[in-house]
């Protein structure tokens, strides 16, 4: 423990409860206590104070609490400060006000290793940051934390706290961390209610064995945490062995198995004996699926083995200690049932994928380290990734970085031995650098699924007022505003289908609902999903539901719906036996009720459906999309010729007048033909590709090319099926 030679400030200690710190203040030294805290110990904000309690005093710079925990007693600090002091959440430290002087130099020792950094990028970091020696500190490096321990200040004996004149040098050292990386509660987002299970679970048997000995009760034993994966189950074992100072141990299903008999049962036990002998300690098996199956569904006699082993150690007939277990996998029911019960695994914890504000809290924690512009809206990110696990969002933060450097890339001289810090201090990420890479970043839900990004508006479908309006009441509405509808009581409806005449917009409006909605969306072809094979077909409905769930909102979009849903028992439905229409009709109105899950269909054959699937609770809306009237097919002209190079005497509405009886998508060919017909007569005067690209200005479409277009397209959709199938669009 080192001794402060300092003032210390005439005020009582005051004694106050410990809890995790607000992600802005990680890193930084900070200390967070309310104000009536600041008055007893006579301190203000910014001021130096002594945190005493544990197996040894640190400082901090003390900062008022958010309003919401005023009076509650508590002060926030950071995993890096608790581990200093040796304190968990939940224990009780003194405060008492200190003064410190500015830093002449520190000596830091690397618990890693560490490329050679610039001293005054340490200068820089730690500008202001209190320190003692034997603190640990953490330093941001690419996106990743380096430590290091704090062996010698100047002035010695006293809190210091450097500025960018204190001269920082790095000593060698052969010291490394034991046990895991530093991570710490800090440093998850979106898990709080998780986080609070674990900790009840894991962290207080570890710590005090004695209340569950005067209850009478045996501690928990096992942990298992189940969802999709990149949910933050390995992170989760993690900070809990780094917060408890357990010893930790990873078991993975490739280090255990072996072809030898007897070698695979023999590692486990010496995995166990260790962490008996080093208790208290935690041992994690990732993926436990692949090391504990379900024994009467595997062939290998070692999988049978392993998983008896596994049952013996983990509650046989010698006690285990203070030895915990924890489990991950993403494939919870493909475990052997017997490890699924009390004594073995006695809770079993979803980790579920982020709602909004889980994902504001990951992002947060990503882009703590970033430089980011002023323009960047976190929380505006987090409305629009929708499914996006942490690991994704991880992904997302690192790919708005690089869209940064991509674009200063060609500013930067790297032939250079170091980028100056002019040019460094340019990489700042924008809004367009996160709007870019959220392009190219999927959920990894929604990977091995055809996820289309939508990027269709409502203003980019032409008339249609009457439809919009019931999709908006339907989709939109109850995903954007959940907490007015649920209030209120209203149930949003679970299926829309859109029937009417090919080419009036079905596709395009489903695709317009799921942009306006912020929704994921999923579109379904039903060639896609039918198989040959028994029950293959169900299992991919089934799958695509489940995936749907999970990167919810979602918008499911079935096209042409008769094909794979027709009535059972007619001749088009599926062999006769209608297993797909069950599953849809399951999936829809089933057990599992289906939440931020809306189904468009699609169709120009409503009387081919199964009558099962049209009846409220399933597809509860069904709505007729016409075909347009002249204003509808005027404001369709106009979204498609923006943009092109129109005559003076151009007059859409009479265009409009033209086309009585044409569909959207007819509408929309009269105008490609057109230009067609403009590009023929335009090379045919300007054949070489230099000329045509030179005159480029002289093409300009006038009434006589939307009058042949007219003319070509009601002659297209004249002619019968036989004729129109060797005969080219264009005539």
């Amino acid at each position: 423990m080192p001794v402060y030679l300092v003032t210390i400030v005439k005020s009582n200690a005051f004694s106050l409860k410990i809890l995790e710190a607000y992600t802005r203040d990680v890193g930084r030294g900070i200390a967070r206590i309310d104000y009536e805290a600041l008055d007893s110990i006579k301190a203000s904000a910014g001021d130096i104070i002594e945190i005493a309690g544990g197996k040894r005093r640190i400082i901090a710079k003390c900062l008022p609490l958010y309003p919401s925990d005023e009076g509650k007693g508590v002060i926030r600090i950071d995993g890096l400060a608790r581990s200093n002091s040796g304190v968990a959440i939940g224990d009780t430290v003194t405060i008492t006000k200190v003064k410190a002087v500015p830093a002449d130099k520190v000596i830091l020792a690397p618990l890693e290793s560490v490329p050679q950094l610039d001293e005054h990028y340490l200068a820089d970091v730690l500008d202001n940051t209190p320190l003692v020696k034997g603190d640990k500190v953490t330093v941001p490096y690419f996106g990743g934390k380096l430590t290091f321990e704090v062996i010698h200040v100047t002035p010695a004996s006293v809190p210091v706290l450097p500025n960018k004149k204190t001269i920082f040098h790095i000593a060698e050292s052969d010291r490394v961390r034991d046990g895991i990386a530093q991570v710490t509660y800090e440093d998850i987002g979106g898990l709080k209610e998780e986080i609070q299970k674990v900790r009840e679970m894991i962290e207080l048997p570890l710590r005090h064995p004695e209340i569950f000995e005067k209850l009478g009760i045996e501690a928990p034993k096992g942990v298992l945490l189940y969802g999709p994966p990149g949910t933050g189950k390995t992170l989760l074992a993690k900070v809990v062995a780094n917060e408890t100072n357990a010893h930790f141990l990873s078991i993975s299903g490739p280090e255990i198995m072996s072809k030898f008999y007897g070698e695979s049962e023999a590692r486990l036990r010496e995995i166990f004996k260790e962490a008996k002998e080093k208790a208290p300690s935690i041992i994690f098996i990732d993926e436990i699926d692949s090391i504990a199956p379900k024994r009467e569904e595997v062939m290998g006699e070692v999988e049978r083995r392993v998983v008896s082993q596994m049952l013996s150690l983990m509650d046989g007939l010698e006690a285990r200690g203070k030895v915990i277990v924890i489990a991950a996998t993403n494939r919870q029911n493909a475990l052997d049932p017997a490890l699924r019960r009390p004594g073995r695994f006695d809770r079993e914890i979803e980790i579920k994928v982020p709602d909004r504000r889980g994902r504001l809290e990951i992002l947060q924690i990503h882009a703590h380290n970033m430089p980011l512009y002023e323009d960047v809206d976190l929380s505006r990110m987090a409305a629009i990734t929708h499914g996006f696990v942490g690991a994704d969002l991880e992904y997302l933060c690192k790919e708005a970085a690089m869209k940064c450097l991509r674009r200063m890339l060609p500013e930067l001289n790297l032939e250079d031995e170091k980028v100056s810090l002019e040019n460094l201090d340019r990489l700042i990420i924008t809004k367009a650098d996160f709007e870019q890479a959220i392009n190219d970043v999927m959920p990894s839900a929604l990977r091995e699924v055809f996820l289309e990004s939508s990027d269709v508006n409502w203003r980019d479908i032409g008339g249609l007022d009457d439809v919009k309006q019931e999709l908006q009441e339907a989709v939109e509405w109850p995903l954007k505003y959940p907490d007015l509808y649920s209030t209120l009581g209203y149930r949003a409806p679970k299926g829309i289908i859109l029937y009417g005449p090919s080419g009036t917009g079905k596709t395009l409006l489903a695709k317009a609902v799921a942009t306006e909605s912020e929704a994921n969306f999923i579109s379904v072809k039903g060639p896609e999903l039918m198989s040959k094979w028994v029950g293959e077909s169900e299992r991919g409905i089934r799958e695509l539901f489940r995936r749907a769930r999970q990167a919810s909102p979602c918008v499911i979009f079935f096209d042409e719906i008769d094909s794979i849903a027709a009535a059972r028992g007619s001749e088009g439905s599926d062999g006769g036996g209608g297993g797909v229409v069950s599953q849809i009709l399951t999936e829809l109105d089933g057990i599992s009720e289906l939440r931020e899950v809306v189904v468009i269909a699609a169709t120009n054959r409503p009387d081919m459906i199964d009558k099962a699937l049209l009846r409220p609770g399933r597809f509860d809306k069904i709505v007729f999309v016409p075909n347009p009237d002249i204003k509808t097919r005027s404001n369709i002209l106009h979204i498609h010729v923006k943009e092109k190079n129109l005559g003076a005497e151009i007059n859409l509405e009479k265009i409009a007048t033209m086309t009585e009886g044409f569909s959207g998508a007819d509408v929309s060919a009269v105008v490609n033909t057109a230009v067609s017909i403009l590009v023929q007569e335009h090379l045919a005067n300007y054949p070489a590709p230099a000329e045509a690209t030179k005159h480029i200005s002289e093409a300009e479409l006038t009434m006589r090319h939307f009058e042949e277009a007219v003319k070509k397209i009601k002659k297209q959709r004249e002619l019968k099926p036989s004729e129109k199938a060797v005969m080219s669009h264009y005539g």
